[in-house]
């Protein structure tokens, strides 16, 4: 077979070539400390990375579905410690009635509870970053809107909420609330802090009625009904503390537990996209000697022919 004069020095060139585009991409290795820089360096690993990276966003939101949920909640739990407080010291104005008490003591009484009723109500209207926290899905209303006559007496305090609660996403298939609707009278659903027919809760009309028959001094009536009724908005709104505690040690695990999973997906990509750094350079160090003995040979070979051509 005839070998054309220029057979050597094209497949030199091509070693060459190859040789040079190794070095290079071995030395942006070694300075980027990444092994994958384009696609076709390895296509199979740039997929994975790119499904990690995309879980990673993912698990991103995630994180800061419940740092937000976490930040409400534990508002949430502050309004309901803070209304536990009006609740207990009721409680105790209801006891203390009934006593042997004059008339003007249990009016001095029903002017507490009355101020009782629009701690309550104010509680109960707080916002968190403009949303009212226990308004159901409608947190743009605050929850309870009352009513007062010419003596500054709260009549009524009526719900313009809603029993729905907002579900957020904490992890694949794992949803939760934190939403607190403040009544609840439709049988169903998520709790109310204040109303709800399953519990016979009913805080606010229950602390006009007691409100109301203290100014009467009507301690029958408050031994008899008062007491029992706020007995029943105590356990409610235990319930509500107990759940709100609860809610929070579910928020924090699922924190834990999503972090967790963002270092191990950091890590795998490492795995698939960076360089060992150690290999790298003993990969370039061998390519680098092996394009100096290319360079070499084939100066000597291109040398030879061109004397043996001359004589």
């Amino acid at each position: 077979m005839r070998v054309t004069a220029n057979t050597f020095p094209s497949s030199l060139n091509d070693q060459l070539a190859k040789l040079n585009i190794r070095q290079t991409r071995l030395h942006q290795q070694a300075a980027t400390g990444q092994r994958i820089q384009n696609p076709e360096d390895d296509p199979s690993a740039v997929h994975r990375v790119l499904d990690m990276q995309n879980e990673i966003r993912t698990l991103g939101q995630y994180e800061k579905n419940i740092g937000q949920m976490h930040d409400q909640a534990s508002e949430s739990y502050a309004s309901l410690t803070s209304l536990k407080k009006v609740l207990d010291r009721a409680q105790e104005l209801t006891t203390r009635a009934g006593g042997l008490r004059s008339q003007d003591e249990l009016k001095i009484f029903a002017e507490e509870v009355n101020q009782l009723i629009k701690s309550g109500v104010q509680i109960m209207n707080t916002a968190f970053r403009g949303d009212y926290l226990f308004s159901g899905t409608q947190s743009n209303l605050p929850p309870f809107v009352s009513t007062t006559d010419a003596a500054g007496h709260v009549t009524a305090v009526a719900y313009q909420g809603n029993a729905q609660a907002a579900q957020n996403e904490i992890g694949h298939g794992v949803t939760m609330s934190v939403t607190v609707p403040g009544a609840n009278t439709t049988g169903s659903g998520p709790r109310g802090v204040v109303t709800d027919s399953r519990a016979g809760a009913d805080l606010f009309n229950h602390l006009i009625s007691l409100r109301d028959n203290l100014l009467a001094g009507n301690v029958p009536a408050i031994a008899a009904t008062n007491t029992p009724q706020l007995a029943a908005d105590e356990e409610n709104l235990l319930i509500h503390v107990g759940i709100s505690g609860a809610t929070q040690s579910q928020l924090e695990t699922a924190k834990a537990l999503g972090q967790r999973d963002h270092l191990s997906l950091e890590t795998s990509i490492s795995n698939e996209a960076d360089a060992d750094l150690a290999q790298t350079i003993t990969k370039l160090s061998q390519t680098q000697t092996a394009y100096q003995a290319a360079l070499q040979s084939g100066g000597k070979i291109l040398s030879q022919t061109l004397l043996d051509y001359l004589r």
